[in-house]
């Protein structure tokens, strides 16, 4: 344990709130992050639910193709972290302009970045989807399905990008409207190309796709406009350069690089799962993408904390008020397990009729039901990571994250493999190893969070 720092000169006492009012402000900024994910995440269930009345064939297909789409929107999550991280402490500090100067070259680069690899990206369809090794029907569902969605890549990013500088400037309540409104349009595009509603012809998984092409672009569109006009006395608009600065994009990715690679790395720890669990037959490989919506609900509060945790941390980091960032992180920490254990909880007794919601094919519902009673009782190590995780990008440290996670996630899919192959040849054997792996991963991200936070609080006492 370590002790509680006392508060320096530099925190005037003035200016540090109480812990009620730190728990306050993190409750006002996760709850609107969690059901702007909630709404994310119903969206995939929605879709999911859509694609899967096609059969199992259609369902592992999408989901082959969303796993790329998942790497490939982790790497460019490097702007989308590195300006909201620089975003929250010019905020805290005070500095509104140099704010508003971030957030504009961020939507710069994420056009000039996002726009060459969606080009680039659509003619390699084939090739990408070929590295999963699925039977020639599924393969033709996902290259489908994959060359239309890689449209939304700008799109998504901009997106991503924006809500982070919002949340940064303490406004988490307008991205999840905006989600709910984007989430509505979706369903309602991707259902009518799917089974040709409203007059519109039938494209079967891929009307899924066109779904979210129409749905992104609409969004991005909005949520480019709020921060045009500005929140917070932070805007993209007025006064200012529109010409790329590549120095802002250098402090951008010095942050925002590595938790790129730390996504990358975790989505693809990920998705060289598939090709394991192909191994099992299309009915395995279809409750796989199953099991992960809905273990993906029991994220929300982990990925909500762990953002509020960001923007806090970074303000406070800005403002040079270290005590403040340790009660902001125990708080989202506390929270974070509260609500992960307590969704963990319940997803144990209900697992088969989640499962049920999306197929209710016997075979498909028990392994999918079994993947998701292992996975549910790693949900509170998997609270540290996300609360912890988040404080540390917000103190500008994205590389602990990166070398945990990256190392710890990999390290999974390697006993996986082991599992399967020697012991377990079943769905739940592959989530074996994360419940075996995920106390340790808590542990590391425990140490480094107070380490480096105690360093933090010695160099502003200096």
């Amino acid at each position: 344990m370590h002790p509680e720092p006392r508060i320096t000169d530099r925190e005037n006492v003035t200016a540090v709130v109480t812990c009620t009012q730190l728990e306050k402000r993190v409750l006002r900024l996760a709850w609107p992050v969690i059901g702007e994910n909630v709404l994310q995440t119903m969206l995939g269930v929605v879709d999911t639910m859509l694609v899967a009345a096609l059969g199992a064939v259609a369902l592992a297909g999408v989901g082959a193709a969303l796993q790329v789409i998942y790497v490939t929107t982790a790497a460019l999550s490097a702007l989308s972290v590195g300006v909201a991280v620089l975003v929250a402490q010019a905020y805290g500090a005070g500095h509104l302009t140099e704010a508003g100067r971030l957030a504009r070259q961020g939507l710069i680069w994420s056009v000039l970045i996002g726009l060459p690899i969606t080009t680039i990206g659509v003619p390699l369809t084939p090739a990408l989807i070929g590295l999963f090794g699925l039977a020639p029907d599924v393969s033709l569902v996902g290259i489908d399905y994959l060359a239309v969605t890689m449209s939304t890549i700008t799109t998504l990013t901009m997106m991503l990008l924006i809500g982070g500088v919002l949340r940064g400037v303490g406004d988490s309540r307008t991205p999840m409207l905006i989600t709910a409104f984007v989430n509505l349009i979706n369903v309602i595009a991707s259902a009518a190309l799917i089974f040709g509603w409203l007059g519109l012809p039938v494209l079967g998984a891929v009307g899924s796709a066109w779904g979210s092409v129409i749905a992104r672009l609409i969004g991005a569109v909005i949520m480019g406009a709020v921060l045009w006009r500005g929140r917070n006395g932070v805007r993209a608009g007025g006064d200012g350069s529109w010409r790329p600065q590549l120095g802002v994009l250098r402090k951008v990715l010095q942050i925002g690089l590595p938790a790129a690679l730390e996504e990358v790395l975790i989505i693809g720890a990920f998705a060289s799962l598939t090709p394991v669990v192909a191994t099992l037959g299309t009915v395995p490989l279809a409750a796989h993408r199953v099991a992960i919506n809905v273990l993906s609900l029991s994220f929300l509060p982990g990925i909500g904390f762990g953002l509020a945790a960001t923007a806090l941390v970074g303000q406070s980091i800005g403002a040079q008020r270290p005590t403040e960032a340790r009660i902001v992180a125990t708080i989202a920490l506390r929270w974070a397990i509260l609500w992960m254990g307590g969704v963990g909880m319940i997803f144990l007794f209900v697992a088969e009729g989640l499962v049920r919601l999306f197929n209710s094919d016997p075979q498909l519902v028990a392994e999918g039901a079994a993947a998701v009673r292992i996975v549910a009782l790693t949900q509170p190590a998997w609270a540290v990571t996300f609360a912890l995780g988040g404080a540390l990008r917000g103190l500008g440290d994205t590389f602990t994250p990166l070398a945990i996670s990256g190392m710890v996630t990999w390290l999974c899919v390697a006993l996986a493999l082991l599992i399967v192959t020697w012991w377990i040849p079943a769905l739940w054997g592959i989530w074996l190893a994360f419940l075996i792996l995920g106390p340790f991963e808590a542990a590391f991200f425990w140490w480094k969070w107070n380490q480096r936070i105690t360093t933090f609080h010695a160099a502003m006492s200096a």
